[in-house]
Formats: C-alpha cells, structure tokens, sequence
C-alpha cells in the first residue's frame, strides 16, 4: 500500500509524508558565529570529501594572518560554503573540533535534530540547484552567494525525530557501499593509468624489441636505450612559443590554460598538430591537439622543426622528470629553459613511426578501459544522489 503523501509546497521537495512537518533553518538550528579568540587554534577548511585539518605550518594554500576571528567548530556542527552554488556538494558535518573562517556558515542543530539527516538534506539543495535559485551576485560565475538571512528562511523537511535517526542510519550504509565501490573502481583506475605511462616509457625509451643490445643514455630519466639510438636536447628538435593574451570571444573552441573555462580566448586562432606543454600547474600533463585550439598564458605551444614525430615527443614528455625541473610549490611551474633541456631519446624515424603506431593503439585500448570505469562512478554517483533525494524527501521511507 503506497504511503500517504501531502504537498509539500516547495517545488523542488514536492510531495512529503503526511506525518512530515515543514519547518525554517531558523527553527532547527543555531548560527554559530562567534569569534574563538584561541592562540593556536585548530585550523579547519571545508572539503566535499569531509571537514578537514589544515596544516597551517606548510605554507600551501591561502593562509590567513590572524585566526582569532574565526569561529569554533564542535564535532556535529554542519558547515555550508555560501559563496560557491554552482559546483555543488558544499556543505559537511564535522568530525573534528576546531576553527574556521567567518566566511562560512556554522549551524548547530537543537533538540530533537539530527545533524547527519539534515547534513544528506542540505547536500541535496546543491545537487538539485534549490541554494543556487536563491543566491544573488555580480554574475552566476562571480561569487554567487546564499546570504545567511535568506538560509535562515530556508525551507526544511522535518520527519519525526526518530524517523530522521533511522534515515540518517540507513544512508550512512548505503553510502559507505556504495564509497567503497567508488574507492575500489578509482584504484583500477590509478592502476590502469600507471600501466599506461610504464608502456609508455618502455617504448619510448627502449623501443620495441626486447632483445635488442643496450647502452646507458646518459640520461636519468631515459635510462638504457637500445645501442643504435642517442639522445638530443629538445631544443634542437622543437620550438616552443609562449600563449596569448584573451581578447576576443569563440565558443567552439577549446581553450588551453589558466581559467580555460571562464575565458573569452585571445587574439588569432592557432591550428594544430601541436604539443601543448603545461607552464603552470599541470606541468606533468601535456595536450595533443590536431585541430583549432587558443592557447592561453599557461600552456607552451610546441613545432616541430623536424626530424622528430610530433606524436612521440607527446608521448615522451609524459614520462619526463618533471621533479627535479619543475619549482615545486602549490603551484608547480615549468621555464621554457627547462623545457628546452630535456633530452629525448633519438632513434631512426622509421623506428618512430613504428613505436607511435604502437602506442597510439595500446594506449586507445587502456583509455577504453579507464572511459568505461569513469562512467561506472559516474553510475554510482547518480545512484548515490538518487538514494538520498528518495529518502531525504520521504519518497521512500526505511522499514
């Protein structure tokens, strides 16, 4: 027999369980925004994958110069970011005891409120764009925020207290299934992609033939290469240009580098084949791109000058020491100089073509294989988030 239901009056809630109240955020919860006034607080920053320790003595991140006016968190307190409504999953409930800035919101439940119930419920206002309906800002990319008055009005479900216990009970494990499935398929994935850049490096530093007579290359990352190969800087095979400067506006073309989501692109199409090299951040990433592309301040722009196949140097420079080139901070980033100084492995360009032809299909096959595990977290994640709209809104209710 189906459940009796009412409407809830929220459009995106639709219909709840009769014996469901509605309530405000107001109502259930208490704003904690105290200053903690601690000498050497335990620093705290607001994660999807939980409430966290920051450790403030690395230098990494944004570090504030005084915590004195932040405000302390007690284990169960639910912690929302305002200021980002459109990623979504902003929200956590701590685990933890400590302090965090202002900028976030604190809530501590009152009586006959479960934390680890409401914690699912706010999850859901991101994932179905309810906060982001009622954030305001300069543009929908710019700080769109959820100001605290308009939260403290907010809308909540309010099942019996004891129905909100066995709720938050059942999702905790359902979620932890369904999170170890998640870690155990991300594994495979780590180990696919390791297995992807050793057949990579093998071909590309040994070749083909596993019999072939070997000698040292001179260089570290390289290693032994077979005895009729050398090796030569990149700067005598390549040219490497810097990016542009964003002016002009096109959609439909993919941009490369620093904030490529955001902007408009920059002043002249450039065409490809090309090896895009990462300057900044994702130096240990590099992009081969074959049609029209921008190529914004953080990427170089990589032309051949002959002699060497595009391709393989793309799959060369998967396997450089970025490590002990690179300036290793928060921010890695890589010099043209360096870039230049790498030494690549230098065979016959018959042998190139040979080990390209190789890689390009072996490594479509993994690629194949890491494609078909993403779309099964993909999977996974849509089912988690159903699972919790279902029971969090009373569609569905635990026996």
């Amino acid at each position: 027999m189906a459940e009796a239901m009412k409407d809830s009056k929220t459009r995106w809630l639709g219909q709840i369980p009769v014996d469901w109240d509605m309530a405000r955020v107001k109502d259930c919860f208490d704003r904690k925004n105290k200053k903690a006034n601690q000498k050497d607080p335990v620093v705290l920053s607001l994660a999807r994958s939980g409430v966290k320790i920051r450790d403030i003595s690395s230098n990494e991140g944004q570090l504030a110069a005084d915590y004195t006016n932040y405000n302390p968190v007690a284990k169960d307190d639910i912690l929302i970011n305002p200021m980002d409504l459109v990623s979504g999953d902003n929200c956590n409930i701590s685990r933890v005891e400590g302090v965090i800035s202002p900028a976030y919101v604190n809530l501590r439940y009152k009586k006959g409120i479960n934390p680890r119930f409401y914690n699912y419920y706010f999850k859901l206002q991101y994932w179905l764009g309810a906060f982001f309906a009622h954030g305001f800002g300069v543009s929908f990319d710019n700080r769109w925020t959820l100001s605290y008055e308009t939260l403290s009005k907010y809308p909540l479900v309010l099942p019996p207290s004891d129905e909100q216990d066995k709720i938050a009970d059942f999702l905790d494990e359902k979620c932890a299934e369904i999170d170890q499935l998640s870690e155990d398929i991300q594994n495979q994935i780590d180990i696919l992609e390791e297995y992807k850049k050793s057949v990579i490096t093998r071909a590309v530093t040994k070749g083909l033939n596993p019999n072939v007579k070997m000698k040292d290359s001179g260089a570290q990352w390289i290693g032994d290469i077979p005895s009729d190969w050398t090796t030569i800087p990149v700067k005598y095979c390549f040219t490497i240009e810097n990016g542009s400067d964003p002016k002009t506006e096109d959609g439909d073309t993919p941009v490369y580098g620093s904030g490529s989501k955001s902007f408009k692109t920059c002043v002249e199409f450039k065409k490809g084949p090309t090896v895009l090299l990462g300057r900044k951040g994702t130096v240990n990433t590099p992009q081969y791109v074959e049609g029209k592309y921008w190529n914004v301040d953080t990427a170089f722009n990589t032309k051949t000058k002959g002699g060497y196949d595009l391709k393989l140097f793309y799959y060369a420079a998967q396997c450089f020491d970025y490590e002990n080139y690179s300036t290793q901070t928060a921010l890695p980033s890589m010099t043209q100089h360096d870039y230049y100084n790498f030494r690549l492995p230098l065979m016959p360009e018959e042998e190139q073509t040979t080990i390209v032809a190789f890689l390009d299909k072996k490594c479509n096959e993994i690629i194949e294989s890491i494609n078909m595990k993403r779309s099964q977290l993909q999977q996974l994640d849509i089912y988690k988030k159903s699972i919790i709209y279902e029971y969090v809104t009373g569609k569905k209710r635990v026996a």
